[in-house]
């Protein structure tokens, strides 16, 4: 059973890729028209906007410390999270969920970095 002070530790990792990603996050706008359309495409088997599904609902995600959105339970690995939900983190997240966080359920993955600016571009249109 993982713990706190572990699960901390190894998100903190998440820090030194900061600056990288951060150049290369400058590079992609998302385009909030297109992640709608992916949303739908690739997100709806599993989440909605407004109600809690096999994963939590997305309304409000954009600014909101993981792991804590009303009313949903969540894996080991987000009920330790200690991180905000931003355009790093979830591009980190969409490429790949496993590998930014142990413990958790979601298994698809992003790989195209464009449609991941996209689709971090429609979540952060969900006030």
């Amino acid at each position: 059973m993982p713990t706190k002070r572990r699960a901390a530790s190894l998100l903190s990792v998440l820090g030194l890729l900061q600056p990288a990603l951060s150049h290369a996050q400058a590079r992609l706008a998302g385009d909030a028209a297109i992640g709608q359309r992916l949303y739908q495409t690739y997100c709806t088997r599993c989440h909605a906007v407004d109600e809690n599904k096999i994963g939590p609902a997305h309304r409000g995600v954009y600014g909101r410390l993981a792991g804590s959105g009303p009313g949903y339970e969540y894996s080991t690995g987000l009920s330790y999270a200690d991180f905000v939900w931003n355009e790093r983190t979830l591009d980190l997240w969409l490429k790949d969920p496993s590998a930014m966080v142990p413990w958790q359920q979601m298994d698809f993955q992003v790989p195209d970095p464009r449609e991941r600016a996209h689709l971090i571009a429609y979540l952060k249109t969900l006030k």
